[in-house]
């Protein structure tokens, strides 16, 4: 799947992205895909991925969803996003799938679900809802 280069670049501006080992994997409208290796960096101290790891690759899947829907001259900035955690996140990557639930000009609302891979095998371990705000670059 191609990924378009204005996203992708926007990604790669990322440095939060980059120290996590994070990968935009894939793109289309409303739609955007981040993976994440759990690094022993980012383990919380059970072992399992951190919350923190969970909710970033979350939120950026869901600002990059939102994203693939406005503009080239504007990005998002999150103005509100909640997590429910559901599992811990034990596995050797993470996958975020965000969405958008409604696109506007003003506020697009999106989600993002969050799964914990092992040996190809997905657990959902989070879901995430919020609010994406346009602004002029």
């Amino acid at each position: 799947m191609t990924i378009d280069p204005r996203i992708q670049s926007s990604f790669d501006r990322q440095s939060m992205m980059a120290t996590l080992g994070a990968t935009l994997l894939e793109t289309e409208d409303g739609h955007a895909v981040i993976t994440a290796p759990i690094l022993p960096g980012s383990r919380q101290q059970q072992g399992f991925a951190h919350a923190a790891l969970t909710f970033a690759i979350g939120d950026s899947a869901a600002g990059y969803a939102a994203l693939t829907l406005i503009p080239a001259t504007q990005e998002v900035v999150t103005a509100e996003i909640k997590i429910n955690l559901l599992a811990p996140a034990k596995g050797d990557r993470l996958i975020a799938r965000g969405r958008v639930i409604k696109p506007g000009r003003r506020l697009i609302v999106v989600t993002s679900d969050v799964y914990a891979e092992t040996d190809g095998t997905e657990r959902h371990v989070a879901c995430l809802t919020g609010t994406m705000i346009p602004v002029n670059l």
